[in-house]
């Protein structure tokens, strides 16, 4: 077993917002009308309403928490827009012509995230540094190339493998069998994004009402009525954008998202020579186990920004912490008892088909399930729901609004068979790769 990290004056909130904490508003009144209401103050509840804003709609947003609180600031910050299935996969679900329209709108939505940070100059610590996914096994790194050699002749993206001897130069690990590098995709700071967004909205006449729960939407003749503790409000439409976070808000909607925790630490500010050692192209980094770890340098450089799926079984926070810590020591040694700034965690919301969606169920408009890609795909899909709202159907059209939004029987909301796909995940990864922790 490592040395245990250290960790006196670990902070359970996220490391983003030290440069981004979450706006603090005096609670404002609930207006009686408005033309579009939304619930959810993230980055896809925040898009939409920039741009309907923009088109002119007087439009509130409510959230539960402080505007962003949930999975927007609790991320890595990877801008990936990937999907959970492979191309090969997509191929075999959907047809070789739908495969290829999936992957690319997955880069029309990054790019529409990087144009948006320039022009509306969001200072984010947006990069294109690429991104270096670690095979587990050399079995894993035959399929990883197996899968590049299928994206580079069908899809431009300059995907290309590593082999371990090469591997290095990617990243300072010896742990991996090789892995690929993706160079479209890049790194955000989430927080200082958020609050970008957040801000423009803002100045573009949007009102956010915080700290104030919806409990309910009752459609009328008219459009919709919410309820919320503190009193109700008519909206001509509505948009809800609650992924992860979901509660009370539309029952329809609760028995469609699987809200999973996905928790994440951050280093102390590490040595610059280390830093370049272990982080030399400063690469967005993923892995292929089933309980796969995600991480980064943060944006500044000094610190590795560290997130997983193991401890997703339990609420305990130290539990949590230590999984991290263990799979970043057996990945980077050199890092063990190194002292941990920030351990947090947060729910990020999947569909039952791995897939985000558009959706409209009697009435209510619905950008959510961004199955942690929601970096890319909130923003992306925010906007979608806005322009459909506009009557915009060209600007509206996605693949993410094609496809039923599936339920399973049973099940309300509540993710009672979560633990149980976690320990057998555990055990897979374990039988696979003989991982101890």
């Amino acid at each position: 077993m490592p040395k245990a990290p250290q960790v006196e004056g670990l902070k359970l909130t996220p490391y983003w917002w030290e440069s981004a904490p979450r706006p603090e508003n005096a609670q404002a009144d609930i207006p009686s009308t408005a033309d579009v209401a939304i619930v959810g103050a993230g980055f896809a509840g925040l898009t939409a309403a920039l741009t309907l804003a923009r088109a002119g709609r007087g439009v509130v947003v409510f959230d539960a928490m402080r505007a962003g609180e949930g999975a927007s600031s609790r991320n890595g910050g990877i801008c990936s827009g990937n999907i959970k299935f492979s191309f090969s996969a997509l191929i075999d679900k959907y047809g070789l012509g739908q495969a290829k329209a999936i992957v690319a709108e997955g880069v029309a939505a990054r790019t529409a995230l990087a144009t948006m940070i320039e022009e509306e100059n969001i200072g984010c610590g947006f990069q294109m540094v690429g991104r270096f996914d670690g095979a587990n096994s050399r079995h894993d790194f035959d399929v990883m190339g197996r899968e590049t050699d299928l994206l580079n002749k069908h899809l431009d993206l300059g995907t290309y493998m590593v082999t371990r001897d090469r591997q290095r130069e990617e990243l300072g690990s010896d742990f991996y069998q090789g892995g690929r590098v993706r160079p479209d995709i890049g790194g955000v700071h989430p927080a200082e994004l958020h609050q970008g967004i957040y801000e423009r909205a803002l100045s573009a006449g949007v009102k956010v009402i915080d700290r104030t729960e919806v409990t309910g939407i009752a459609r009328n003749l008219d459009g919709f009525t919410l309820e919320t503790p503190r009193g109700s409000m008519a909206a001509g439409d509505c948009i809800v954008a609650t992924n992860g976070y979901t509660d009370r808000v539309t029952a329809w909607l609760r028995r469609r998202v699987i809200p999973i925790p996905s928790q994440i630490i951050a280093t102390c500010p590490l040595d610059p020579e280390l830093m370049t050692r272990l982080m030399p192209k400063r690469r967005m980094v993923g892995d292929t186990r089933n309980l796969y770890n995600y991480y980064r340098p943060s944006p500044d450089g000094t610190r590795i920004v560290f997130g997983g799926r193991r401890g997703a079984d339990t609420d305990d926070e130290r539990r949590k912490c230590l999984h991290l810590y263990y799979n970043l020591v057996e990945i980077f040694p050199e890092l063990e008892g190194v002292r941990l700034s920030h351990s947090w965690w947060g729910y990020t919301g999947y569909s039952f088909d791995m897939i985000p969606h558009l959706a409209v169920h009697d009435g209510i408009h619905y950008a959510t399930a961004f199955c942690g890609s929601g970096v890319v795909w909130a923003p992306w899909l925010g906007r979608k729901a806005a322009n459909m709202v506009l009557g915009k159907e060209e600007a509206a059209q996605t693949f993410f609004a094609q496809s039923p939004f599936q339920t399973r029987p049973l099940y309300n909301g509540k993710p009672w068979f979560l633990p149980a796909i976690i320990k057998w995940y555990a055990l897979k990864d374990r039988f696979k790769y003989g991982r101890k922790h």
